[in-house]
This record gives structure tokens, sequence and C-alpha cells, in this order.
């Protein structure tokens, strides 16, 4: 982010360690030629997000410097020296910066090596996210809203993103029969994708009852509390994954059938990890990794605007002065879905 030129101030809100955080104002920076200023209206409160505040790192990845977090939001163009943003454009943003393509997955810029993703401890300096009043991208990572689409609704479409890749990392799931371990904000959306795009059913688990509640609310066709009731055995034609646990991941090898498919969307923790693989080999099933997303944002975009019951993943919006407590209401899964930070 270029830092030559300035004009008044904005809020930002700064990690610096474990619990270590605050609202901050900061000068609001100019953008070049090649990129655009942004109002910020809201920005999601991640899962990336609750470990840099809440452990001061996020896996590997550790806060050394001040760092703003937030990957999901939308907004309105509030400069372009370009000219071909108008002022006030409603809009969201693909939050890559892909790195140098390699042999062999040169149509999968996602997981090039050297990537960058907005908000994130994973380079040095760090790469700074959305969570203040102002931001600067470059502009090839806009995209415009349709008309109709709330900024509310618009922040989803990161997360949302992150689900239908994971549904195309599946091969589709039309007339599948289709199980989502983990009804936290991404399980919730993927399940709303997965009915969206014609599963036969989707049954979602979790061990808490609220995230339940607001599975069914957004589709889906069955729930499962696992502390109380045991998953069918070889039933789903497709497993995902969302919790990031390695007894899930156990529990998801037993429930998919034959030759099925199971997608590990939650992000397991480094190292070994505790998982009943037998299965595996025995039942010959498919085990994928889905990382964050290529393209989908364009497609996430259209389907928030085409389905509103996708945007019931929203429980909670608090606004910038009071983001502490939206992170502490954002780490209670039983009482909150996606939780929003408006900067309006």
């Amino acid at each position: 982010m270029p830092l030559a030129k300035y004009s008044a101030q904005m809020r930002s809100f700064l990690i610096t360690g474990k619990l270590d955080a605050e609202l901050r104002d900061l000068p609001i920076p100019e953008p070049e030629l090649n990129e655009v200023r942004i109002k910020v209206a809201y920005v999601g409160v991640c899962g990336s997000d609750l470990h840099y505040y809440f452990e001061g790192a996020n896996g590997a990845f550790v806060v050394k410097e001040p760092l703003i977090p937030g990957h999901e939001l939308s907004g309105t163009i509030d400069s372009d020296p370009s000219g071909e943003f108008a002022q006030g454009s409603e809009v969201t943003v693909h939050p890559a910066t892909f790195g140098k393509s390699s042999p062999e997955i040169e149509n999968e810029p996602h997981i090039w090596p050297g990537g960058k993703y907005l908000g994130s401890a994973s380079t040095m300096p760090h790469t700074q996210g959305a969570m203040s009043d102002y931001f600067i991208v470059r502009k090839d990572m806009v995209r415009k809203l349709p008309q109709g689409l709330s900024l509310k609704n618009a922040a989803l479409a990161e997360p949302l993103a992150v689900a239908l890749h994971a549904i195309n990392v599946a091969d589709g799931v039309k007339g599948k029969k289709v199980l989502v371990s983990g009804s936290g904000p991404i399980g919730l959306l993927v399940a709303a994708a997965a009915r969206i795009k014609g599963a036969s059913e989707v049954v979602c688990t979790d061990v808490l009852t609220g995230p339940l509640e607001r599975a069914q609310a957004i589709g889906a066709t069955q729930v499962i509390q696992i502390t109380k009731e045991e998953l069918p055995d070889s039933y789903f034609d497709c497993v995902f994954e969302c919790s990031g646990s390695p007894i899930a991941l156990s529990s998801a090898l037993n429930a998919v059938r034959r030759s099925g498919t199971v997608v590990q969307v939650g992000m397991l923790g480094a190292g070994p990890q505790p998982i009943a693989i037998a299965p595996l080999v025995a039942k010959e099933i498919k085990l994928k990794g889905a990382f964050r997303f290529n393209n989908e944002i364009s497609e996430a975009v259209e389907l928030l605007n085409e389905h509103p019951i996708i945007s019931s993943a929203i429980t909670h919006v608090l606004p910038a002065s009071q983001v502490k407590e939206a992170f502490e209401i954002a780490k209670d899964s039983q009482v909150s879905g996606k939780v929003l930070v408006d900067f309006q």
C-alpha cells in the first residue's frame, strides 16, 4: 500500500499481539493510477482474524508488526485516479494476490507459491486487511455489485466463494447426497450453495444446537447433533469437512460411500493428526483439499443477489466502535454465525 500521500484520518483496527489490539486513527492513503480507494462498508470476521486476535498467530503465521485484519468486505469506490470506476460504485474485493505460476498448476493461481492474502501475517511486511474506514486495492481485485444486492449481504461474497470452490473441487453436487461436517459460517455457506447447486440431500452436523438451527434456516434437509446421534455408515456421496477436526475427518471417512469424495475445507492443525484413515483405502475414497478459491467470487456475487436466503448466515452486525465485542461474539459459535463489523 503506498504511503507517500495522505489526507485526513481514518479508523483502523490494528492487532499487535495476543489480545492486544485497538481502533487507531491513521492517515488516509491516496491511490496510485492502478489502484482504487474504497470507502469500507462492512467487514466479516473470519476464523483467521479470530486466531490473530485471540492467539497472536494463525497457525505458523505470527503477528510480528501491527496487522489490520479483514478480507471479507464490501464498500463503495471513493477514489479512482484512472476514472474507470465511478465514485460511489458498490463493490466487493477478491482478496488474493496470486504468486508465480508453476508447471501443471497454470490454471490454479490460488495455489501458486508466493501469493498474498489480505489481512495476513504470512508475509513480511504483513499484508494489511480491510478493517478500516478506507482501504486501497489494485483495480483488478475489484468486483462490481449488481443492482439490488445490499452492501451488507455482499460482505459474504468471499466466504461464499470458498464454499463454491469446495463444491467445484468435489466435481459438483447435483443429485448427490451431501454431508456438511461443522455448521459454522463456512459450513452454512457450503450447505446453502449445495442446495442451490442441486444436491438431493444436505445433512449438516455440529456439536452445538445453535449452528444446527442456523443450518436448518439456510436450507439443510436434515441436521444431526453428533454428540447425541450417529452418522449413517457409507451413505453420503460427498462430505465437506468444515470443522477442521481430526475426529470429524475420521467420521467423514466412515460416512462417505465407497468411491465417494471427502473434501477437507476446514484447516487442520499443523503436524501429525490422529485420523482413522483405514476406510480411505478399503472404500477407495477420494480425499481432496480445498484452499480458499480461484475466481468463484464472481459467481458468489451473482448467487447472493439471486438467493437472499444465503444472507441468513449473518447473525450479528456491530459498529466499528465495538469491534472487540464483535470478535468476542464471533468466537462463540453457539450464538453467532457470520459476524460483520460496520464501518459506515
